[in-house]
């Protein structure tokens, strides 16, 4: 996919030469991972179209491409909790986007600061691994 257009029918204004760049999902999409620009918290993941990275580039502000309601959505205007863009980075495969915010409020529509959370499957594997073989 490297070098294709966007496939997606919604018009961009996203610079060319990034959208060469990019490799989209088959739907035209990257997920955009949020992260609190000063801690290194990971906050969400969310997913940005061409014209969505062009946006989140131009007007210092998060814009998404919401799946479910297939429409534009700008982190904020309705809950108040902003992420302000500090920068933006495209990972070694150009296949992610990390968006580094000052984020106001918080992250998950859940209410809480950071998606991440509420459900955590394994933490600190390598204090775990040594106290069992202490045993």
């Amino acid at each position: 996919m490297v070098g294709m257009t966007n496939p997606s029918p919604r018009p961009s204004r996203l610079d060319p030469e990034i959208a060469a760049r990019l490799k989209r999902s088959p739907d035209g999409l990257l997920p955009a991972i949020a992260q609190q620009y000063d801690t290194g918290e990971v906050l969400m993941l969310g997913w940005m179209d061409d014209e969505a990275l062009h946006r989140t580039l131009t007007t210092g502000r998060c814009t998404y491409w919401s799946r479910s309601r297939r429409e534009y959505w700008v982190k904020g205007d309705t809950s108040g909790h902003v992420q302000h863009v500090r920068s933006v980075a495209l990972d070694c495969d150009a296949d992610t986007v990390l968006v580094k915010v000052d984020q106001v409020g918080a992250a998950c529509h859940t209410g809480a600061r950071t998606c991440f959370d509420a459900d955590v499957l394994l933490e600190d594997a390598a204090g775990r691994g040594a106290a069992a073989s202490d045993q």
